[in-house]
């Protein structure tokens, strides 16, 4: 489940590279197995930043997964008939956008290939790779038809290279040597780095947020039974405490203050 989980978060700057969104773009896989829940998020650090509210640079990605406490097996095994489905959010503004696919293939990169061929028409290839200690994935894509070079044959040639590359190879080689090892003979162009880093969203002042989303009646009556709201964030584990005083002034501050448009 950890390499499962490892290889879900390599795939989101890619997939983020991919659509070119200025949001959060949610990977989901949802099984009736071993693994009920896997989630992996991508978003624009540059956009938010983090418990401090200073803005950071780059990209920020998380996930988690809710399993049985001995799940153990290959992708098949964990995610059996299950359902992918990715969630685009847009940062300001728009629709958001989600589609959802079946979990196909012997692999997690296998159901992305197959979501990129059902819900966008896009011949896609993709190797996600985790050896314990580096996440690592590649993702090539054809342009459409009519562009510079988007031949059949040149599809042909760059897909039989790309399938020479194998998982442990990938986990085990820095990018930029991957792609001269695959394509030595091709011309490339290698845009600037862009920083990636695990780094979790929640706040304090997202989860008040949250608590005043409840509704001021419905939380009244779990501080009336457990006399204190205590939250754990499932993506990094941190806990949250508000004690009744805390809560009472969220709610008044949050009647003094006009509504607006945050989604929770």
């Amino acid at each position: 489940v950890r390499a499962l989980l490892a290889q879900a978060v390599a795939a989101m700057p890619l997939l983020a590279a991919h659509t070119k969104l200025e949001g959060r773009i949610s990977l989901q896989f949802q099984g009736h197995s071993a693994v009920q829940l896997l989630i992996a998020q991508v978003e624009a650090g540059a956009n938010g930043g983090g418990r401090d509210g200073a803005a950071e640079p780059g990209l920020r990605v998380r996930g988690m997964a809710k399993c049985e406490h001995d799940a153990q097996g290959d992708f098949r095994t964990l995610l059996e008939n299950g359902q992918l489905g990715l969630l685009l959010e847009p940062e300001r503004g728009g629709q958001n956008y989600q589609a959802l696919v079946p979990i196909e293939g012997a692999r997690l990169a296998d159901a992305l290939e197959f979501y990129f061929a059902q819900s966008e028409q896009l011949p896609t290839l993709l190797r996600l790779a985790y050896d314990g200690t580096h996440i690592r994935g590649l993702m090539l894509q054809r342009l459409p038809l009519g562009e510079k070079n988007s031949s059949e044959d040149n599809w042909q040639h760059l897909q039989a290279l790309f399938n020479t590359l194998q998982e442990a190879e990938l986990a085990a080689t820095p990018g930029l040597t991957v792609l001269r090892r695959l394509f030595h003979a091709e011309e490339l162009r290698v845009f600037d780095a862009q920083p990636v880093q695990l780094a979790c969203r929640c706040s304090r002042e997202g989860i008040g947020a949250m608590l005043l989303s409840l509704g001021e009646a419905e939380v009244d009556e779990h501080l009336k039974e457990q006399g204190r709201f205590d939250v754990t964030c499932e993506f990094c584990g941190r806990e949250y405490r508000f004690l009744p005083d805390e809560v009472q002034a969220l709610f008044l501050a949050g009647h003094m203050q006009p509504s607006n448009d945050t989604r929770h």
